[in-house]
Formats: C-alpha cells, structure tokens, sequence
C-alpha cells in the first residue's frame, strides 16, 4: 500500500486527529462514582483468548471497550462505540446495526438466504453471530474486538475477527444500582443491577433494562412520529457456583424482546417517509451458557463450555417507501403499484467445547512449551418464512448445519524474551437447505486456519511481534429460483493475515501506545452482487445473491494510545488506515471491478478525545469520531459522506451516584449507514437514483446512576 497516498486521501481537517492518535478509548478507575477517582491508566486483562493475559502483552491487534468509556458515551447498543475503534465499520437497513465489517470484511445484509458471517459476536459465551442488534451494553463489562483472522480460538465465524462482550461477574459483597436515562427523541431507560453472594459457594448478578425511543423519523403520510420506533427489554442473570476449590462453574442466562419498528428510508433522502405500511424489526432471544473449569488435575485444567439460543427474527418493510395515493397521483406505468416484504425467521444455535489447558508449571517440550487442545461441536437451526407481495404463496426454508472442529495451540519460549505461538484449527461443516420452490442443496466443507505468530518481550514495557494468521468461512447457497445454476452455490473464502506490531508503554506507565501494520490476502472472496429480473407487469426486481470473486487485498494500519499528562488532564485517541480493492473481480451485472474499494471499507477512521478532572467531583469529556467515504455496494458507485461527529459529557459525582448530561453528534451532521442505488419513486418515473438511511441526528440527554 502506498501510504503515503492513503494518508494524502484523509482531508486537512484530519491532521489533528492523526497527531493525537499516539493516544485507545482511555479507561476510568472500575468504579466511577466514587469520590476520589484513581486517575491512573488500568491494566486491561484480555479474557476472549485460551488464558487471560493484559493487553499490552497480547501479540495481537485488538481494542478493548470498558464498562467506563460506554458510560461517558451513554452507549446503549453496540453500534454506538464501534466509531471509537479503528477499522471497524457496521451496516444497517434495520433498526440496528445487525451486520459488522473489520478491516473492510464482513456481512451488509440478509434476506432469504442463510448466510456465514464474517465477524463473530459473542456475549458470555453465547454465539450470537448474525443476529447481532441485540447486543445492548447495559451492565456490560467490556467490549473487545479482535482485528483480523481468529481462525484457531473460533473457527469459521472469524475471518474478519470476533467481538466478544463479556458482562459483569457476580460480586463478593452485595451491591446494587438503578440508572434511568432521559433524552430527545422520547427517549427514555429504566435499569435495575443487583449482584452477591447467595451462599458461601455461589454468587448471582442480575441486571434488567427497559429502553424505549420514538425515533428520529417522521412519517409525514401516517402523521406519525413513532414508525422507527425502539421498544427493547434486556434481562440478564449470572451465577457463579465453586461447590469445590477446583471447580467453578459459570452460568449465564438472557431474555431479550426487541420490539422495534422500521421505517428508515425515505423518497426523499430525509427523516420523513411516505410510506403507508412501515415495517418492523424484531427479535426475541432466550439464550443461555454454562462453562465449568475444572484445576484439580495435576498437569492441566478442564474447561467445559456449552452454549444455547433460540432467537426469533421478524423483519419487514414497506418495499415501495411510498403509499398507493403518492402513485395513482403519478400515474404510475403499472397502476396501483404496493409492496411489502416481509420475513420471519426461527433461528437456533447451540455449542459445546472441551478444552484442555496447560498449568503453568507443567508444560511441555523441555518444560519450555504450554499448550491448549481442545474440540468444538456447533449446530445451526434455521426456519424461514417470507411473505412477500410478488411471490405467489408464502416462501418457506429449511437450512440445518453442523460444525465438528479441533484446535490445538502451542506457546513456546525460545527464551526468556522471545516466544513463539503456533496454533492450528480443522473444521468440517455440513449443511441441508431445502426451499417450498423445490431447491434442496447439501453443501460440506472441510477448512483448516490457524496462526504463528513470534513475540519479543524487550522490557516489561515493550512487545513487538509478527505473526501469520490463516482465517476461513464456509461456502454456501443462493435459493432464488431465476438464478442460473452456476449462480446457486458458492465456495469457501480464505484470507492470509500478515501482521507486524508494537505494544509500548512510555513516561512510567502514564501514557501507552499500540500499533498494527497488515496485510490481507483474500482468496474465492464472497460478495454480494445482485442480478435485474423484470416482473411480468414491467417493474423490476434486484435479485441479491452471494458469489466468489477471484481474490483481493486489505492492507492498512491501526494505532491506539493515550496519555495522563497530569492528575486532571489526559487525551486519547485511535486511528486507522485501511487500502482495499478487488482482483480480478466481475460482479453479476457484467461490471469488472478490479482495482475498486471494496464495499464498507473507509480509507480512514479514527476517534480522539480529552478528559478533564475539574475536581474530585467533575469531569468533561469530549471527543470526535470520524471517518472517510466509503461504498455501499459492489453493483453500484453510490458511496456515504465523509463524517466528523463531534460527542460530549459532563459528569457529576457524589459518593453513591453520578448524573451525566451528554451528547452524540451535538453539530447536528447528517450521515448515511446504508445505501442503494435504483427506481422507486413515482414523481420522478421510476428513475434510478440514490437512495440511504440516515444515522442518528444530534442527541441529547441525562443519565443518573445511582448505587446502594
């Protein structure tokens, strides 16, 4: 990559950010409301790998998200932190970003066909890839997203990289909190946590939140404010069990009910709508995991993981944006032209691991070596209903998958600095799909990732690595009945991650930096394209679908930092470079895209940011996210604006509680999280143009949390 080029892309505005960006998302003490507040940099303990280890001696690019940075943002779900993070990017077309792309790889979108996600999300154990809108941040931990291949720890569904969110564990002594939220927009939160010891041996934590918004779209048609509205409840409860003084075992248990609305795009390219049918966007989640570790062996622990979700994902939309009025007063070529589309999936998943883990004083090969080996077993249930004006009936299908896969990774010191890491995974997926228009596939694939990766420790404050790493996703089906047969199946992809990096921290622990050059090489590329069917009464249909492109390159840098420069001042900030593009590339309308970005890929992102400590008792922050343009698609030159999003707080501490004003996007700046590219509006004859969903305009509120 010609960086100096890729940097000249950024605009003035930028050179700011790109100076600053020596400084991640800063942390707070762990708890933030009270009095005097250790203003000291945290060691961050990584926990999604085999062992926990800190950050800044993990040999990897990933960027961690406390509980304390949501909180001086008034995160609410997932979609609202990823802009801190660089090289993270997210699609909507719903209510809330479903879909995540690391380093410009990942996922936009899903309708008839089941798909294999790019980036992973995990919450307490529980696989929740795919149906990723209900990850809500209340009474969350910590947010860590691992860039890149994560081929050996989890398999087929981290080509990209895995976010893994962990929530609090129970508490020794008892402790409870109540945060209530209110914002424009009729937004409102209602929280309740309380955590402790039930017995001597076993510790629960409970947490439930009501979120409720009307939106910021306007339904000029239906005079209604509410059309994409936000209804979402989350319950969560953990326990922890140490019956004995080896064994404990973690439980997690999730109800979520996500009621939301969608209504999101407009004829207009603005927040209000015309349509006369808005649509929905629900999900209901029972989930749940159990993992037990057990360490009375002499030479390794036992870990035992297993993992359930049953998930219920209604999804719909007004298809023409329009009402039936807007077209007869528009003659309309094909009359009364209304569409809705609609899809009601049944979606379960369940998991179960064995993992084997070295002790530290029983390791291997000259007692140099720890290992990790382990096997894993997956099942995937996928039942779907579409109703869809232009179909004749309903559309039913039935995707089955099991996944059986082994794992085995060695940690070897070559000496008391140097240590290099090997790991290697095989996976075999198999897979029915069957469709009520006759088309039945039975896929198989047999993959195998994995990572070396070599470590050098110079100081206790200084790691520079190198690594290697193999990712992989499983082939799959395309159902649509008018596709070619050559159009119906597609391969597995593969990508080679080629990594440099340093960890450092400077000036006696007050300041660190990380930084990541890579190189991706991305074989068989899966990417959506799309083919034009003209129905029998002369308006269109875009048939989306999945294909292989020959191959392609992503390649960038990532660098997270931040400093205390005194008791009451400290910055932060990340930012990230990112250079894609196709090889060899035709999509399915004939077009060559060789040589062209690849779809949600910026060529820059970033986030800075300052704390100011007035006092013991108040602190300001303010930060900017930012981001370049980027394309929405592969079948068409639409693209998003660049972004600068300026977001702000002030918090008040007492001894038991804090109350927050805040503020996301306070300049009021319009952005686009989607984007399509046809006719469908009836003023204009149905001529093709740009069409997107606009993010959130500035938001404001204030937030009490309250702990006893």
């Amino acid at each position: 990559m010609n960086l100096q080029n890729a940097f000249k892309a950024t605009k003035s505005s930028l050179a700011t950010a790109i100076t600053l960006a020596l400084i991640p998302t800063t942390v707070l003490a762990q708890t933030t409301t009270e009095a005097e507040l250790d203003k000291d940099l945290e060691v961050i303990q990584v926990v999604g790998d085999f062992r926990e280890q800190n950050l800044q001696k993990t040999a990897s690019s990933l960027s961690v998200v406390n509980n304390d940075d949501i909180a001086l943002r008034n995160a609410q779900n997932l979609e609202e932190i990823v802009l801190a993070t660089p090289n993270v990017n997210f699609s909507s077309g719903s209510s809330r970003a479903r879909y995540y792309q690391i380093r410009g790889i990942g996922e936009r979108s899903q309708f008839k066909e089941p798909i294999n996600p790019s980036v992973g999300v995990i919450i307490d154990e529980v696989d929740f890839t795919g149906i990723g809108s209900a990850t809500s941040l209340y009474d969350v931990k910590q947010v860590e997203i691992f860039r890149g291949p994560q081929g050996t720890k989890f398999g087929a569904s981290a080509m990209a990289g895995v976010i893994n969110i962990t929530t609090f564990d129970p508490a020794q002594d008892f402790e409870g909190s109540v945060k209530v939220m209110a914002g424009n927009y009729n937004s409102s939160s209602l929280g309740l946590m309380l955590s402790g010891p039930a017995t001597d041996k076993l510790g629960y934590r409970f947490a439930i939140e009501q979120f409720q918004s009307d939106g910021f779209i306007e339904n000029t048609y239906l005079d209604k404010e509410d059309t994409n509205n936000k209804d979402e409840l989350t319950v969560r409860t953990k326990l922890q069990y140490k019956p004995t003084n080896d064994l404990i075992i973690d439980m997690s248990l999730f109800y979520l009910d996500f009621d939301n609305g969608y209504d999101a795009f407009s004829l207009d390219n603005n927040r209000e709508t015309l349509s006369d049918q808005p649509g929905f966007d629900t999900q209901e989640t029972v989930a749940t995991s159990v993992k037990a570790t057990y360490s009375g062996l002499n030479t390794f622990d036992v870990v035992t993981i297993v993992s359930y979700a049953d998930s219920d994902l209604d999804y719909g939309y007004d298809e023409d944006w329009s009402n039936a009025e807007l077209c007869l007063e528009n003659d309309c070529p094909w009359g009364d032209y209304s569409s809705t589309d609609h899809y009601f999936r049944e979606k379960t998943t369940s998991t179960q691991e064995l993992r084997l883990v070295s002790k530290p004083d029983h390791q291997i090969l000259a007692n140099t070596t720890s290992w990790v080996a382990g096997i894993y077993h997956k099942t995937e249930d996928e039942d779907l209903l579409r109703q869809y004006t232009y179909n004749d009936g309903d559309y039913l299908s039935e995707f089955e998958a099991t996944t059986i896969a082994g794992f085995v990774q060695l940690d070897s010191k070559l000496s008391n600095n140097l240590t290099l890491t090997t790991g290697i995974r095989f996976e075999d997926r198999d897979a029915d799909y069957s469709n009520s228009e006759g088309t039945s596939f039975e896929p198989s694939d047999s993959m195998v990732g994995g990572k070396v990766v070599l470590a050098y420790e110079a100081t206790d404050d200084s790691l520079v690595y190198g690594s290697v790493n193999r990712g992989f996703k499983a082939g799959g089906v395309n159902s649509t009945g008018s596709l070619s047969d050559e159009n119906r199946e597609f391969e597995p992809e593969y990508v080679m991650n080629y990594e440099l990096g340093l960890k450092q921290n400077y000036l006696d622990g007050d300041a660190y930096a990380r930084f990541a050059i890579f190189y991706m090489d991305r074989t068989d590329m899966q990417v959506s394209t799309y083919a034009a069917n003209k129905r029998p009464d002369g308006s269109e249909e875009f048939i989306t679908y999945l294909d292989n492109a020959a191959e392609g390159t992503n390649q960038g840098i990532e660098i997270d930092a931040a400093w205390n420069i005194s008791d009451s001042f400290e910055v932060y900030g990340a930012f990230g470079l990112l250079d894609s593009e196709y090889v060899d590339f035709i999509n399915g309308n004939g077009d060559d895209l060789s040589g062209r970005e690849q779809a949600h890929a910026p060529k820059y992102q970033y986030n800075v940011g300052v704390n100011y400590y007035v006092n013991d008792q108040w602190l300001v922050n303010v930060n900017v996210d930012g981001k370049d343009e980027y394309f929405f698609s592969d079948t068409h030159e639409e693209k998003s604006d660049a972004i600068d999003l300026v977001n702000a707080s002030i918090t008040y501490f007492q001894d038991s509680w804090q109350v927050k004003l805040w503020g996301r996007n306070i300049t009021d700046k319009d952005y686009q999280t989607r984007g399509f590219y046809f006719g469908n509006d009836p003023r204009d004859s149905y001529t093709a143009k740009g069409y997107y969903q606009l993010a959130a305009p500035a938001e404001f509120g204030v937030t009490l949390d309250y702990q006893f």
